[in-house]
């Protein structure tokens, strides 16, 4: 009974031993029929004498994602190692071997890969469609954001300053929020002074004595550019003053202002501060009011006063309108005081202050609009 068992059990393994072979038979003869792949069963990898290819078991092994990568134009190559694998699992007849009903892809040209990239280039590049503008966004921005940008203060206090009725836009005032302007078209006015909405600088320069007016020098001299190599934005001085004179000098980039502010026309008064030796005769400030002749013509002085004096020593204001070369310094030596130390304090309704020598400092909006005002912008 023993063998008959035992018999019977190798008959059985016998038969199950049988029945791959002619399965796998089976397998074998489905896959030599040519049958048209399903659009998810298809491979673009079609090299399969590649190292890396490893025949269409090796496509198995890699899955969908290695196939478009060892085969699909511009992807990186398949390692050796991952073609040994697909090599070995066909070998070994383990999870790559091939299944019942999947056909290998055919080659796909590399003129249809050309063509499928000029047709997406050609879809996204089509010209954009420009929407009527009561579907797409409003011109201009709004006057809230323009102000606070301009440095009057945040966007809720600019809100503020609007419903205070005490912004205008091109001469009219503004009361209702959300209004759009252009900054570079609109002339925007605070409580009547003109903001410089556009990306301008202004700043405000104590020059110490010695120094040169001139943003750059080509004998190595102390100049203005000393004082701004920092800035990005390319300055350049309003007017100059003499090397030896201190005092205040304004720098920015806005031509059309620095311009005005040196034209005869406009009239910009300049405040300087002179030190002479007295006595002084009570009629000097008459003398230079009325004008003092120069060897380039008349020179007139808008306005004159003491203010101090200690013994002989005398400190002098004189305010003038004009700009001509060493115009102060040659008034009163004509009159007979040279002048032994010069400073300008003001220039228009820019002071100076208590503004160190040296010292450089940017201009408040409200300066910066009362030099507009002050020459018609």
């Amino acid at each position: 009974m023993r063998s008959s068992g035992r018999n019977s059990g190798n008959r059985n393994n016998a038969g199950g031993g049988a029945r791959p072979r002619s399965g796998a038979g089976g397998r074998d003869g489905q896959e030599k029929r040519a049958r048209r792949p399903r659009p998810e069963e298809r491979r673009y990898d079609v090299d399969f004498g590649a190292p890396g290819g490893g025949g269409r078991d090796g496509e198995r092994k890699g899955g969908r994602g290695a196939a478009a990568r060892g085969g699909a134009k511009g992807g990186p190559r398949t390692s050796p190692k991952a073609g040994a694998k697909g090599t070995g699992a066909r070998g070994t007849g383990g999870k790559g071997a091939p299944q019942r009903g999947r056909g290998q892809a055919p080659a796909r040209p590399r003129e249809y890969d050309a063509q499928i990239e000029e047709r997406n280039r050609a879809r996204h590049n089509k010209p954009q469609v420009k929407l009527p503008k009561t579907f797409g966004e409003q011109e201009g921005e709004r006057l809230q954001k323009v102000l606070a940008r301009a440095g009057m203060g945040s966007r809720r206090a600019c809100e503020e300053l609007i419903e205070q009725a005490r912004v205008e836009v091109n001469g009219r005032i503004v009361m209702e929020q959300g209004v759009r302007v252009d900054p570079e078209k609109d002339e925007i006015k605070v409580d009547g002074l003109t903001v410089a909405t556009q990306s301008y600088l202004f700043f405000a320069l104590n020059k110490p004595a010695g120094v040169v007016s001139t943003m750059e020098d080509p004998d190595g001299r102390q100049c203005l550019g000393d004082y701004v190599n920092n800035r990005e934005t390319r300055l350049f001085h309003v007017g100059r003053l003499d090397t030896e004179t201190e005092g205040i000098i304004l720098l920015t980039n806005h031509g059309e202002l620095a311009h005005r502010l040196t034209h005869p026309r406009y009239g910009v008064k300049k405040t300087y501060l002179a030190a002479i030796q007295g006595p002084l005769p009570r009629d000097l400030g008459k003398q230079l009011k009325n004008g003092v002749e120069l060897e380039d013509g008349y020179a007139r002085a808008d306005h004159f006063r003491v203010v101090e004096n200690t013994g002989k020593n005398y400190l002098v204001e004189v305010s003038l309108h004009e700009g001509r070369k060493h115009i102060v310094r040659r008034m009163l030596a004509e009159a007979g005081f040279p002048v032994d130390k010069l400073v300008r304090t003001a220039f228009g309704p820019i002071a100076l202050g208590d503004q160190k020598s040296g010292w450089l400092r940017r201009l408040t909006n409200t300066e910066v609009g009362m030099l507009m005002r002050e020459v018609e912008l």
